[in-house]
């Protein structure tokens, strides 16, 4: 590894080794870098998208020239890493395993594009390593990576004890201070003036982290400036103040052993001095406002959260005037959220179609971000083009997620917008954020959709109109981010009885969907015989038993009397009915209680009958109506009789509604609700 960073002129390496049986990587050599500017990546799994893993599924090396390369192909590596860096990933290849990989960074500049030789020395590299693990795993001694990845230090020249004092006096002359920083961060060596800058000394600040040992120091601009020396070994520069004298101003020149810092007092400067690139301001402040992007991204579960998300963050944290974020459907661009533009604009370019001359086609097309840091620029790419909401300057970035091209966002600057590499990477990033979270967020849109069109066709599309009884029913889905359920009820009417059911499937998935449709037909199917509500729940039993799903049901059925005013009562384990009856007075039935259905298959279920006269309303429900996490649900039960009797029956439609926004509790949305009401009439 040594020997191919000095061959190539890479300041970084980090190799990865495969443990047996672990589809895991591990970091086990580190060179360049500190441990804890790699320690995001001691660990990665070979299923996800870095590039030392893609180079490994793939096969061959990948080779990224540039920061907007390396923003559009890993987003999450541009997010940590915001600086100008070239990388390569090569694989450990030996016949068919594949035992690992290297990871190498060189600054953007010293070679502009990976040249013949770099390639072909980083090519021959790992054919010699994938050997030596071939032979050490034959000899059944594989080589294995340690715990904590082993640090390989830059190679040091013995230093001349005469050179030594004659610097170390120097250094001690200088009006100015200075001090040296190993690549962890600690001060190795400081001078007499550059610790009276720091108000500090020299024994108390040897061995620490700058920023640790100076409170003063712990800035995001200090450990930032830090990190982008070691980086792209560039010098950088930035300004701290020290209470209560004044701003310092810190030159910071990195190598490959460490970076020595020039300390200076700002105030005091009679030479020009440069400010930080602003491509590395962009970067400390763009830092920020990605992870605060990427947790919100990460918290949007549809298509419509992500494009509320997107359009809510992004203008006020980096700067445009416009906003579009466009999706590919159908052979044409639709606009699925927008900031800044008129709905003119907006009317005309929905629908696009993908072949279209337009940058935001294009950029999609294409799958590169396209800029135009003018209107002259844009003119020129697009003659003829009408001028956008009198927008000066634009970014069209194509949104890539797994290698397909989803779609594009454009954003727009009232201002001529020079974008600097920087800013052009820290976009590009943000891009594949965005298009990660789309892709997800798709998925859970068409997953949400036809898990609630199979749930939807298994209930019924409306209740029968039955003589003397007076029904309603409605169902809730649960809360954001939840499957579907396996709620259900029905009302079956023949001419010697009508059968209410009310049930409830284990699980939150299709499979609860499914079998929710096989509990509901059975059910179906034998009140329509006009079977007793005990022996149709034995029934049901008996089928679900022998099906043996895994998954149990709950399930009450209610046959009704109109003409003799009494209902036969039988339940499965589930919540008991509420009765209102005609003056007010409310309770809670309780049928003897039953096994759920699918356990036992000899399980016995009673049949009840009571008194049900006309005007009373009963209520059978779901237990996402009384159940909320933490809370007694005998507790809850109470309160929506209180509620019940409280409240006035006219319409029953009016008074399900009313159960539900009594239900509409912050912690109560973890279930679905089915709610059926009925009323004898006179």
């Amino acid at each position: 590894m040594a020997d191919v960073m000095h061959e190539t002129g890479a300041p970084v390496g980090l190799l990865y080794l495969l443990q047996p049986e672990d589809r895991r990587l591990w970091l086990a050599l580190l060179s360049g870098v500190s441990r804890q500017i790699a320690a995001p990546w001691y660990r990665a799994s070979l299923d996800a998208a870095t590039p030392v893993t893609d180079a490994m599924r793939q096969r061959r090396p990948i080779w990224l020239d540039s920061r907007e390369e390396v923003a559009r192909r890993y987003p999450q590596l541009g997010l940590v890493l915001p600086y100008d860096f070239a990388l390569a990933a090569c694989p450990f290849v030996s016949g068919t395993p594949v035992r690992g990989g290297i990871a190498l960074l060189w600054p953007v500049g010293s070679t502009p594009h990976p040249t013949p030789y770099r390639r072909a020395a980083v090519s021959a590299y790992c054919r010699r390593t994938a050997l030596v693990l071939a032979q050490a795993a034959d000899r059944g001694d594989p080589l294995l990576p340690p715990e904590e990845p082993r640090y390989l230090p830059a190679p040091f020249e013995d230093a001349d004890p005469a050179r030594a004092v004659a610097a170390l006096g120097f250094a001690e002359r200088l009006p100015t201070g200075c001090c040296a920083l190993d690549l962890e961060g600690r001060l190795t060596f400081i001078n007499s003036a550059g610790a009276d800058l720091l108000g500090s000394d020299v024994a108390s600040l040897t061995g620490r982290l700058l920023w640790e040992a100076l409170p003063w120091l712990h800035v995001p601009a200090v450990e930032e400036g830090y990190r982008a020396a070691v980086i792209t070994r560039r010098p950088t520069s930035f300004t701290a103040t020290r209470p209560p004298d004044g701003p310092l101003l810190f030159r910071l020149h990195p190598d490959g052993s460490g970076v020595s810092i020039q300390i200076t007092s700002a105030s005091q400067q009679t030479d020009t001095v440069e400010d930080p690139p602003a491509e590395e301001a962009v970067g400390v402040l763009g830092l920020y406002h990605l992870t605060h992007l990427a947790a919100a991204l990460a918290e949007a579960a549809t298509v419509h959260d992500v494009a509320e998300v997107v359009a809510d963050h992004i203008v006020p944290a980096f700067g445009p005037q416009g906003l579009a974020l466009v999706v590919a459907e159908e052979g044409r661009l639709h606009v699925i959220g927008h900031r800044g533009h008129s709905a003119e604009l907006i009317n005309r370019f929905d629908g696009t179609p993908l072949a279209a001359r337009t940058p935001t086609a294009q950029a999609r097309e294409i799958g590169a971000p396209v800029f135009f840091s003018d209107s002259a620029d844009f003119q020129r790419a697009y003659p003829g083009a009408p001028r956008y909401d009198d927008r000066s300057s634009w970014a069209f970035l194509p949104l890539t997620a797994s290698g397909r091209r989803i779609g594009s966002l454009s954003l727009s600057y009232d201002r001529p917008h020079s974008f600097p590499p920087a800013e052009r990477a820290l976009l590009t990033s943000l891009a594949g954020l965005i298009a990660q979270a789309l892709d997800r967020a798709r998925l859970y849109d068409a997953q949400h959709t036809v898990a609630r069109t199979l749930q939807t066709s298994l209930l019924p599309p409306a209740l029968p109109r039955i003589a003397g009884l007076d029904a309603a029913a409605c169902y809730r889905s649960a809360g954001h981010g939840m499957d579907i359920g396996g709620d259900f009820y029905d009302l079956i009417h023949i001419p010697t009885a009508t059968t209410a059911a009310i049930g409830d499937v284990q699980g939150h998935n299709t499979a609860a969907a499914a079998l929710m449709g096989q509990v509901r037909t059975v059910v179906h199917a034998h009140a329509t015989a006009g079977t007793s509500p005990g022996n149709l729940l034995a029934r049901t039993n008996r089928l679900l038993t022998d099906l043996d799903t895994g998954l149990f049901t709950s399930c009450l059925i209610v046959q009704l009397d109109l003409a003799r005013h009494r209902a036969r009562l039988a339940t499965a384990g589930h919540p008991p009915p509420l009765l209102r009856h005609p003056d007010g007075r409310t309770e809670v039935l309780s049928p003897p209680p039953g096994l759920l259905l699918g356990i036992d298959p000899d399980a016995d279920y009673q049949t009840v009958e009571i008194p049900l006269p006309p005007g009373a309303v009963l209520v059978l429900y779901t237990d996402g109506l009384v159940e909320v996490p933490g809370k007694d649900i005998d507790d809850t039960t109470r309160s929506f009789v209180r509620h019940l009797a409280r409240t006035r029956v006219h319409d029953l439609d009016r008074l399900a509604q009313s159960l539900l926004r009594h239900a509409e509790h912050p912690a109560r949305n973890h279930d679905d609700i089915a709610l059926l009401l009925l009323r004898p009439l006179r």
